[in-house]
């Protein structure tokens, strides 16, 4: 499993102390947003889509340092927007090492290399540089909406592991995706020499220009996860909980809990989650006491959560099940050790799929030379 064991120590004695102390909410991971502009503009992604005067907006560090102590979760990801964006944000990371939280670092990679060149930051346990990749090279070009990006991306990977830093990648699948691809992908990342990688379902930003792409089916997304998880090969690593895995391919069912990634950023606390926009609190304890959390997750009905999977609702649900019972623990205990998955099932599954077209384009049933072909590429993009 890819995370470090002073990690791991952290975040068990946070879980069971919340639990000793009777709290059924607790924060796991802050969602620090610190800004909104991004130099890539991605279909699937609803921030970029805010008006200009919106976009040129940053959190000063105070006010990051201050949500980060009124949260109290021992772990804190920055995403944005691309936060190497933000004129301080080597103070910001900084101040949470200096709090001894657990920082990952989302960022597209376009400028890590020349910031790490620059000497911005230094290896640290608590730092680690989470790099969004969708994919193998024309797959993540196509899925960020620009040539090249993916050579960028993995040159800067390979400079930060060389350099001593922790480095994660975030993969974010969408409708279409080609299972096999997805697993050449995971091989050429474990060849950076990367600490783990993170993977989740795409759901859909109501802001996001591409709304056809985002996944609509539970049962899809199991399958698909199912493919792409089960048969696993030796040498994957994912840094994230092996309980949460298992969901997303079907073997375990929890029930959301946004309060575990509480989101803030330029407008305050988010409610209820990083993924919904139905107001904003002015401090945290307005957050966890009167968000009426009865309204969200799939059993509340509501339709906005039925089919969402996301981690930032479902892995803090992962977690706290590991530290609720003998059972959980021991559950995630076996998921670490026998973690190949073997299923003759997904494996024939996975030999089918091989002859289908994939990607966001494959309803239009494209080919060459008669044979159907990787419908997200740069070649199915000019052919279309």
């Amino acid at each position: 499993m890819g995370v470090p064991i002073s990690q791991m120590y952290t975040v068990a004695t946070y879980v069971m102390s919340q639990r000793l102390r009777g709290r059924k909410r607790y924060p796991l991971v802050l969602m620090l947003e610190p800004l909104f502009r991004c130099n890539l503009a991605c279909a699937g992604c609803g921030k970029i889509q805010y008006p200009a005067h919106i976009l040129k907006r940053d959190l000063s560090k105070e006010d990051c340092l201050k949500a980060v102590d009124e949260c109290g979760a021992p772990m804190v990801s920055i995403p944005g927007g691309e936060p190497l964006l933000h004129p301080e944000i080597r103070e910001i990371v900084q101040g949470l090492i200096d709090r001894k939280k657990y920082i990952y670092l989302c960022t597209n990679a376009i400028l890590l290399k020349e910031k790490l060149e620059a000497g911005w930051f230094k290896p640290s346990k608590y730092l680690t540089f989470s790099v969004h990749l969708d994919g193998q090279g024309d797959h993540h070009d196509f899925a960020v909406c620009r040539e090249g990006i993916y050579d960028v991306a993995t040159e800067a990977i390979r400079l930060a592991v060389d350099m001593g830093f922790r480095v994660t990648t975030n993969t974010t699948l969408f409708d279409g995706a080609d299972p096999n691809a997805v697993r050449r992908f995971f091989d050429e990342v474990m060849e950076m020499g990367v600490e783990g990688m993170m993977v989740s379902p795409g759901y859909a930003y109501p802001k996001a220009p591409d709304q056809k792409s985002f996944m609509r089916e539970r049962e899809n997304t199991n399958e698909l996860f199912e493919m792409i998880l089960a048969n696993r090969k030796k040498g994957w690593k994912f840094n994230q909980s092996p309980l949460f895995l298992e969901f997303l391919m079907g073997m375990r069912e929890y029930e959301c809990t946004p309060w575990g990634n509480p989101t803030y950023n330029i407008f305050g606390w988010q409610k209820p989650c990083y993924l919904l926009q139905d107001g904003y609190a002015d401090s945290f304890d307005e957050l966890m006491n009167e968000t009426e959390w009865e309204n969200y997750g799939r059993a509340s009905g509501n339709p906005a959560c039925q089919q969402c999977m996301v981690h930032s609702g479902y892995e803090a649900s992962a977690v706290d099940h590991t530290f609720a019972s003998f059972g959980g623990m021991w559950a995630t205990v076996k998921a670490m050790v026998f973690n190949a998955y073997a299923n003759p099932g997904a494996k024939k599954r996975l030999q089918e799929a091989a002859k289908k077209p994939h990607g966001p384009l494959a309803h239009l049933g494209l080919t060459i030379e008669g044979k159907p072909f990787e419908a997200d590429s740069k070649e199915a993009v000019e052919a279309a």
